[in-house]
Order: structure tokens, then sequence, then C-alpha cells
């Protein structure tokens, strides 16, 4: 290459390079931008807006093999159902959970598991740091004879594995005496109980086993053997009822196969509920193949979540899903934060995972699956019970929306890998 061609290549490098830089930052100012209106187009909405109790479709119940299952809507229930497996656990309480208010019912189980540790009850608690910045750190006082790990907000090796190191804990379970289990979307904190329409189930017999060793797992993990959890062993080497438990430290994602492994087997109908609708492109394709060949797939959705920019990220697409006859429910009575889908009949799942990418691919996260026609009748009860409280979305409807919803829905489609 001569002196004159490489300056003129260099030139055009320059320029490609220039150019490149000015269109990312404008993206990313029309990004601020949009979500900097509709942060304040959120506020205006709910500024006067009445505080009204979510509706509970009731509690459920089935015999799967030799465990009972019990489904919860109502955050008061299952809250007191859970204190009062703590109160009275004779041997080990394990527990883990996302965010854990400083209110009246975070109090509770914080009064109940020190009280559970002094009378001599092994309790082991984790909970995430990034999700409990706004808690002050003087709420969290456990008795000395409780073994807490408050996963850090920021670890020191995030620089080595950004995937590693960098999922938040989002998972909910309580397992008492390793004969009792709960899990499922409900945090710890009065709002919840009441405002919010969630989804939690209560595992009782061999079943309980994939909850505690999904908790042993996470803590475990670089801790010194004499500071483990110990092992033990399954009753059931098949059950009908399985743990998939997300563990970002080893990059063993479960739960996203659970899921695209059973849209691929559907024959009748999907009927998902999440509350934020992110998908990745396989686990769309798949929704949209179980259509076109019959299925009845229909996904609910909040009509308005508490977190808008997951709203709008999730609108842009509804026109993909809509064109291939999927249905899309939004629940307009609470914020619905149920994590749960139940396919043809004969398989369900319950758990912390939502349909997006981040407890898909980075965070911790735990959902159980059950492979039983009885409770998958309980959970299609459910599910219809939530529909009475929905507006189904047309075509017509959704295409007829304003020309700056669909310039804001195209300038957040980069957001979609992290959200």
């Amino acid at each position: 290459m001569t002196t004159k061609a490489a300056a003129v290549h260099h030139k055009g490098r320059s320029f490609l390079l220039k150019t490149g830089v000015v269109a990312a930052g404008s993206v990313a100012a029309a990004q601020a931008t949009v979500i900097a209106s509709l942060a304040g187009l959120d506020w205006w909405k709910h500024r006067n807006r009445k505080v009204r109790d979510a509706p509970r479709p009731g509690t459920f119940t089935a015999q799967v093999e030799d465990s009972e299952l019990k489904i919860y809507t109502s955050g008061a229930i299952v809250y007191k159902d859970m204190l009062d497996a703590i109160d009275g656990a004779q041997t080990s309480i394990h527990m883990e959970t996302f965010i854990w208010k400083n209110d009246d019912v975070g109090q509770r189980f914080l009064d109940a598991l020190n009280a559970a540790a002094e009378r001599g009850v092994a309790v082991f608690v984790i909970y995430d740091g990034f999700a409990n910045l706004v808690i002050p750190n003087s709420f969290y006082r456990f008795s000395d004879k409780v073994n807490v790990f408050r996963m850090p907000a920021v670890r020191r090796k995030w620089w080595r594995g950004p995937l590693r190191y960098t999922g938040v804990n989002h998972s909910k379970i309580l397992v008492v005496d390793d004969t009792i289990g709960f899990v499922g979307g409900y945090n710890i904190g009065s709002m919840y109980a009441s405002q919010w329409r969630d989804t939690h189930v209560r595992e009782v017999g061999p079943a309980v086993w994939g909850l505690r060793n999904s908790i042993a797992k996470v803590w475990n993990e670089d801790r010194h053997p004499r500071e483990q959890i110990e092992w033990v062993s399954p009753q059931n080497w098949d059950p009908e009822v399985r743990v998939a438990a997300n563990l970002p430290v080893q990059l063993v994602y479960p739960i996203r196969y659970l899921y695209l492994s059973a849209i691929e087997r559907a024959k009748d109908h999907i009927w998902i509920t999440t509350p934020y609708f992110i998908p990745d492109q396989q686990i769309l394709d798949g929704l949209v193949r179980a259509s076109k060949r019959g299925v009845d797939v229909r996904v609910m959705v909040p009509k308005d979540s508490n977190h808008i920019l997951a709203d709008w990220v999730s609108r842009g697409f509804y026109g993909q899903l809509l064109d291939a006859e999927i249905t899309i429910l939004l629940y307009a009575a609470a914020m619905i934060h149920a994590k749960t889908a139940t396919i043809d009949g004969e398989w369900s799942t319950v758990g912390t995972a939502n349909i997006d990418r981040l407890s898909l691919s980075f965070n911790y996260e735990t959902n159980v699956e059950i492979i039983d026609p009885d409770f998958a009748a309980e959970m299609e009860k459910v599910f219809e019970a939530d529909s009475e409280h929905c507006e189904t979305l047309s075509s017509p409807r959704w295409r007829d929306r304003h020309r700056m919803a669909r310039f804001a829905e195209t300038v957040l489609i980069p957001l979609r890998p992290i959200l």
C-alpha cells in the first residue's frame, strides 16, 4: 500500500469510527430521553392512585406422589404458614430471599429465625445485598447463632468473570426440618402480602430435597468444608416434582432449558404468567412455533408493572406475538408478580424466575417443575381466575397505537439483552 493510499485508508477508518461514536451517542441520548420521559409518565399516572388489595383466587392443594403440594395466592396466608413452620422447627431452617423489607412482616421473620436459633435449631439465611441496599443494615440484627450470608452487591471477582459474579440472588425459598419447603414469587414485606398478586407453593414430603439442595449449593460455594451445609440423600431418584436452580458462579442455568423443553413438547395449550416478559429469541421462537402448530398460547403480564422500563421493552414483542395469534392478557387489577406456567394439563412450573434475560441468563433463581395432571388442574384454576381481571390485547388496537409509542419501543430494543 502506497503512502497516499495508506493515508486515505486511515482517514476512512477515522471517519467510520467517528460516525460510529456519533451514532452510538445519538442512540444513548435517545434512550436516556425515552427512559426519563417514561419515568415521568409513570409518576404522573400513579401520583394519586389509591392503593387497593389484589384479588386472591384462593388456596389450592394436590397430592403428587408422596408429597403434598399447596398453591398460595395470598401473601398473608403464605407468610402465616411460613412463620408457623419456622416456629415449629426442630432441627434446621434454610432460607434464601431477595427483598427483605424492614417492616412488620420483615421483623416477624427476623424475630422468628432468631428465636429458632436460640432454641438450638441450625439456621442458615441467604439474602441479596443489591436488592436491600435501601434497607438500613441496622435492621438485620441476627442472633450470633444464625448463619448468615448477605450476597454482596459487588463482588471482588466480577472483573475475572462478569457472568459468574454479577447475578443477584433472586431466589425465595424456605426449607424447615428437611420436610417442609416453600418457593415462589413472594418477597418478604407487608406490601407484597396485600397489594401484589403473587404465587407461592409449599411442598411437604420428599420433594423438599431439591429446594434444600439448591440452597446448600449457593451457601457451600467457596466455603471451608467445616462451614458447609451437609449433603443429604434424596428419597426418590426420579421424582415427579423436580427443582431447577440457576447457579451463575458455575454458569449453570437449567430453568431456561426447562421452559424450552416444555414449550417444544406442547400439543394443546401453554399458559404463562410472568411480571416481566422479555424473552430471548429461542423462547420467543418456541412460543411462535407452538402457536402456529395449533397450540393455544396465552401470556399474562401486568398491564402496568412496578418497572415501567421493563413494560415498554416487553411491548416491543407484542406485534410478533399477535401476528402468531398468541393471546396477550394484561392483568389490570394490581401488580401481578407470579412466575408460573402450565402446559397441556400435565406440566407446570412455579418459582422465582421471570421470562427475561436477567432471570434466565444471569440471576440465582429457583423453580419447581411438576409433572402431574391433578396439580396442573389446580394451576389452570388459578390462571382462569386471574384471567377474569385481564384485558385481552387485540391486534387492531395494538396496530393503532401512537407513533411515539412505536418510536420508544424501537429505541429500547438494544436494552433487551440486559433486562
